[in-house]
């Protein structure tokens, strides 16, 4: 009809009727402030993990030499613990070992550690002194005269060597006898009872076709005997 008037809806009542507007506008704004928020804890974040400026590094200071006077002595430069710069490492001082000049081994230098001439052995408790008491066609008899010069009673071991010849007897003159052996020309004699400080007592001895009365070595106790 033409006299019906049409009555158009306010803008109010289309957004009550409308509820989606409503809760689009509500998420527009909660991301805006979500977005500012973390904008704003960002900064704060990257202010405070700045690092702190690197400590500045200070050089040991270098002395001043004063200049050299004529005539007068210079005294060495001391050196100075001065503080340790991080990252560079100290020059090293240590100058290189001299080398030894090679020495033939076996040989003896001849002197002590401190440059005097090394002491002589002590000489052994009993000494030895050969000597031939008679010989004869074919053989002879020989001695060993054994004198104790420690203070105490001591043992002793006797040892001639002869390569060729034949050993018949040995005895001890005047003293209770010991145990000898001849085996691949070295005759081996030792004690039976020890001998007394002081004492003295000769080792005899036999022996046949040596071609010779002196024996290739003699010792006692491992020092050499006197007398050859």
């Amino acid at each position: 009809m033409s006299g019906t008037r049409r009555v158009r809806p306010s803008s109010g009542a289309a957004i009550a009727s409308s509820p989606w507007i409503i809760v689009s506008i509500g998420v527009i704004v909660m991301v805006v402030l979500l977005v500012v928020a973390l904008g704003s804890v960002r900064g704060r974040r990257t202010f405070a993990e700045t690092p702190p400026p690197a400590p500045t590094m200070s050089l040991p200071e270098v002395p001043a030499t004063s200049p050299a006077i004529p005539g007068q002595a210079t005294r060495p430069p001391t050196s100075a613990a001065g503080p340790v710069v991080p990252g560079l490492s100290p020059r090293s001082t240590v100058l290189p070992a001299r080398p030894t000049p090679n020495r033939p081994a076996g040989t003896a230098t001849g002197s002590s550690p401190g440059g005097r001439p090394a002491p002589p052995p002590p000489a052994p408790p009993v000494t030895g002194r050969y000597g031939v008491v008679s010989s004869f066609d074919g053989g002879f008899i020989g001695e060993v005269r054994l004198v104790n010069t420690a203070g105490t009673a001591r043992g002793w071991t006797v040892r001639l060597t002869f390569p060729r010849g034949r050993l018949v007897t040995a005895w001890v003159s005047g003293a209770e006898q010991g145990s000898g052996d001849f085996t691949d020309g070295v005759f081996t004699y030792r004690s039976g009872v020890a001998l007394a400080p002081g004492a003295s007592v000769a080792l005899q001895f036999h022996f046949e076709q040596t071609g010779t009365t002196r024996p290739t070595s003699c010792a006692v106790d491992g020092a050499a005997c006197s007398g050859l």
